[in-house]
């Protein structure tokens, strides 16, 4: 065979060559963009560590939603600050809480906007931990109850899916028959099945001021040098009903996503975390890195790892970058 019948390079050779043959896009269907609520009105204060991402109030989460809508979003996921915390983390599925109202009010006034509560207590809890402790120990089965009275809540207050990120061992299944059992069959959940302890979480728990005041979350968040143990975890949470699954955080896991993809014929989402956000605005913000290519070529990677789903502090970004022109989908 001659040499010059084998060039690869024929398809590379101009933009919409390279687009015609391009096997993963990012497209603005695929993302989520996760927003932190907070007690108060007319609250816009940017969060430190996460530069463009801000604690917002109620009303101006509104104002969000509708602005990201305009750009071509379709989804976010809510977060939440409580105007309160105890031993139980209460204030989580208390209807008045920032989160319920959030959910509330932007599904009234985008009822379009797909809408995911976060099910989790380490932000409601005065000890910082994702579930009810006894003696240092996270207690697994009396903290089922108290997720499910979140996911609940969410659900009356308007969410189309919960997403537990707890890691607690049976959370879809009892969540599951909660919903189902207050009349809410059509909420989706979409699993934190794999759920690393992973330092890529740090400017998160300044954002939500959830970092535990003891201890750390290794008791039940996943070992990062473990492969098997997550196909495990995500078998599980497809056998209790979980409509998604998810693999967090994204750019050190893709090895994980790719062989979910390999055996879960449901949609798999994966989180771009804080970390990962920070460090990209952190080195553009020097002149480092060229931003808009570092994190569209992040993005890919996702999608090309097998995610359907993106949930990434870069959305919003990404929505006006794609409208202007500035980047290749």
């Amino acid at each position: 065979m001659k040499l010059n019948t084998l060039r690869p390079r024929r398809l590379r050779l101009s933009a919409p060559l390279r687009v015609m043959v391009r096997e993963n896009h990012v497209c603005l269907n695929d993302l989520i963009y996760p927003i932190f609520v907070v007690p108060g009105t007319n609250v816009k204060e940017e969060i430190p560590s996460m530069p463009g991402c801000y604690h917002l109030s109620v009303d101006n989460a509104v104002r969000l939603a509708e602005d990201i809508y305009a750009l071509g979003l379709r989804a976010i996921e809510v977060f939440g600050l409580p105007a309160y915390k105890d031993e139980i983390g209460s204030s989580a599925w208390d209807p008045q809480s920032p989160v319920q109202c959030a959910i509330r009010a932007i599904k009234k006034a985008l009822p379009d906007m797909v809408i995911v509560g976060d099910v989790c207590l380490c932000q409601y809890t005065d000890h910082g931990h994702c579930g009810q402790v006894k003696d240092h120990y996270v207690d697994n089965d009396a903290t089922l109850k108290l997720l499910n009275k979140v996911a609940v809540s969410q659900a009356e207050a308007g969410a189309d899916i919960v997403a537990p990120s707890d890691m607690m061992d049976g959370r879809i299944a009892s969540i599951r028959q909660a919903l189902d059992e207050e009349g809410f069959i059509n909420t989706i959940i979409m699993s934190y099945a794999a759920k690393y302890a992973s330092g890529f979480y740090g400017p998160f728990r300044d954002a939500a001021d959830s970092a535990p005041h003891f201890g750390d979350r290794r008791q039940y968040q996943m070992d990062p040098a473990n492969g098997r143990e997550a196909m495990k975890e995500i078998d599980l949470d497809l056998e209790e009903g979980a409509d998604i699954i998810m693999v967090k955080p994204a750019l050190s896991y893709l090895d994980i996503v790719y062989q979910a993809r390999q055996r879960c014929q449901r949609p798999i989402a994966t989180y771009n975390v804080s970390g990962e956000y920070a460090m990209v605005k952190a080195a553009a913000r020097n002149g480092w890195i060229d931003e808009k290519r570092i994190v569209m070529e992040e993005l890919t990677s996702m999608k090309r790892a097998g995610a359907d789903i993106i949930i990434t502090y870069h959305a919003v970004d990404v929505a006006k970058w794609l409208k202007n022109g500035e980047v290749e989908a």
